[in-house]
């Protein structure tokens, strides 16, 4: 992905973070009244003139002519955010993927990147297909949403990072394919797009565990895309895990596979094709999808199909209305909430009781309305208010009442900042954008200002959907970050050896603690925290395969958890892009994306993979 102009910001003070807004109400806190000024910056400098003080630095990275930064969605084929040639697999909120963000501009050289949870990939993002309601529009290259940030240029991290403002004030603060039960036959069969013989699933992962050595995991199961798609290909949303069971879906088909062998456990045909997903299901296990309204070319992506992932059987169905060209245009942003649904728009969000579909909460009072939120046991929306101009600005953080849609309490963004993606609910670290900049922004669960993060040794790359070839548009999907109550880590691009390094920051000071070297020439992709320590997906390298491994709070030396066969290193580099999850000591890899260059390429294509003991 190209990378921001490393442009010097304009000097000066440091604005002044807000108070959270205590709601008394739907809607309250959207006007920006009643924020209250907290002192100057965490670093308490006004009067220098920069950041730290230092004078300004010749534009682009190094002092090169600044690049010009690339548009939303359908960039031209980049290597990957981290300067990998696989991109690193993404996780989600509770399986190893942690809050992600889209469409945020990368860092340059020495600049800390935009935004989740970990991942990495080959590949160019697949050409945009029809999109349901116009979802290029929402796709936030074109969304007309600002966010109101104060940020800072960190000395030696080359990176804007933002904080709360008054609105008014521009200057800068420093500051997650199978095999046991086939889907084709175990015998090679001929490609339909090649004609060249096709190796089952099964006999693949046979194959890669006779060369398993010492210490090495197997290939527990593998599974192959085994549907023929339209041109452009489709997403694969999930994983989701349910018991012994996880779920994917893609196209016009949910299915449920045994997790220990893949053994297929259920499968529904949905009416009409599926155009949006949250990341997570609810604690029970319920999952809800956006399908389109009927089959036709371009239909609108309007109703909701509950889908219970422990039965695979199939429960409510429901529409709900559009309105107006903001919302007709935008592409969905859902998310599950303790036992509520929300699909966020840009114009509206509207919340939906899973059990049995009832609407709970809908377009909110005044001009201030939430256009996504991130999964999690509360309710984080991201605001933005209609202006004057018809356009929707001014963005703000916000907590609600999942079940009532009442508004807790507001965080308003400085202007011209858009919230890009929720890297972390609890606690709460939020990545804002602009075009070329980018800052990580840190509350506390009232909503008041925390920190923001600065220094390290820069050149920091979360992935997030667009960087995972998707086009999902959720606020809670990114790879590469995570974090527990004190401290956030964050991944690096890989260096010419193709390794990287991990890097943690204090949230109570917001500065950089210490990093730590990736294992020799592997990209190491930051998942989740567990038992103190930090648990990591390690990407595979010709000759080597991947696998988890850990590293303790305080830094050292990355300790293998579980070792990916070398056998299966050329099947695991074949993912491109994939979600990666670590669940009862096995790692599940999954595409975020399937398409065929020609024929039914993407019927033969891994689409899963579980490594395990």
């Amino acid at each position: 992905m190209s990378q921001p102009p490393g442009q010097q910001p304009p000097q000066g003070g440091f604005g002044a973070p807000y108070d959270p807004q205590t709601g008394t109400g739907a809607g309250t806190g959207s006007s920006g009244s009643g924020a209250y000024p907290q002192p100057a910056g965490p670093y308490d400098a006004p009067g220098r003139p920069g950041p730290y003080g230092q004078p300004p630095q010749p534009s682009g990275p190094y002092g090169q002519p600044p690049a010009q930064p690339q548009p939303g969605y359908g960039y031209p084929p980049q290597p990957g955010p981290y300067g990998q040639q696989p991109p690193q697999p993404p996780t989600q909120p509770g399986y190893g993927y942690p809050p992600q963000g889209h469409g945020h501009p990368q860092p340059g050289p020495g600049q800390l990147p935009v935004h989740q949870m970990p991942t990495q990939q080959y590949g160019a993002p697949p050409p945009a297909g029809p999109q349901g309601g116009g979802g290029w529009f929402r796709g936030r290259a074109a969304k007309a949403v600002g966010v109101a940030v104060a940020v800072a240029l960190v000395a030696g991290a080359g990176i804007w990072f933002a904080v709360g403002g008054d609105g008014d004030d521009d200057k800068p603060v420093a500051g997650p394919t199978h095999s046991a039960s086939p889907t084709v036959s175990p015998s090679p069969t001929g490609s339909k797009a090649t004609g060249e013989p096709v190796i089952s699933p099964e006999d693949e992962a046979r194959t890669i565990n006779a060369g398993v050595k010492s210490g090495e995991a197997k290939v527990l199961w593998l599974q192959k895309g085994g549907v023929d798609l339209p041109a452009n290909g489709e997403d694969v949303y999930g994983p989701w895990f349910a018991g012994d069971t996880v779920a994917k879906a893609m196209f016009y088909t949910v299915s449920g596979y045994s997790v220990s062998d893949g053994t297929l456990q259920w499968s529904v045909r949905l009416p009409t094709r599926m155009c949006s997903a949250p990341s997570l299901p609810t604690d029970d296990g319920k999952i809800v999808l956006a399908i389109r309204h009927d089959t036709s070319e371009g239909a609108e992506c309007n109703t909701l199909q509950m889908i219970d992932l422990r039965t695979g059987k199939a429960g409510w169905r429901k529409t709900f209305v559009r309105k107006g060209i903001w919302d007709g245009l935008s592409d969905l942003a859902m998310s599950v909430n303790g036992g509520t649904v929300t699909v966020g728009r840009t114009s509206r969000s509207e919340g939906f009781r899973v059990s049995d579909g009832k609407r709970l909460f809908g377009e909110q009072s005044g001009a201030c309305q939430p256009f996504g939120f991130a999964s999690g046991p509360v309710a984080i929306a991201a605001t933005s208010c209609h202006t004057a101009d018809d356009d929707y600005k001014d963005q703000q953080v916000q907590r609600i009442d999942p079940a009532t849609g009442k508004v807790l309490w507001t965080y308003k963004l400085k202007k011209d900042w858009e919230i890009a993606q929720f890297y972390s609910v609890s606690p709460l670290v939020v990545s804002l954008k602009q075009p070329d900049k980018w800052g990580i922004l840190v509350l506390n669960d009232d909503g008041s200002y925390r920190t923001q993060l600065s220094g390290g040794p820069g050149d920091y790359a979360p992935k997030c959907d667009d960087e995972l070839m998707a086009l999902s548009k959720n606020l809670d999907n990114c790879m590469g970050v995570a974090a527990d109550a004190n401290t956030f880590y964050m991944a690096t691009r890989t260096g010419t050896e193709r390794d990287n390094k991990i890097v943690a920051f204090d949230l109570t000071t917001g500065k950089y603690r210490w990093s730590a070297k990736s294992p020799d020439g592997q990209t190491a992709t930051p998942l989740r925290v567990e038992n103190g320590k930090l648990l990591m997906y390690v990407s595979p390298v010709l000759k080597k395969g991947g696998g988890i491994a850990s590293l303790p709070s305080t830094g050292g030396t990355p300790q293998m958890v579980l070792r990916h066969p070398a056998s299966g290193a050329d099947m695991e580099l074949g993912f491109a892009g994939p979600r990666v999850a670590y669940v009862g000591g096995r790692t599940l890899l999954m595409q975020t994306r399937l398409s065929g260059i020609s024929g039914d390429e993407e019927v033969d294509a891994r689409s899963m993979v579980v490594f395990g003991n």
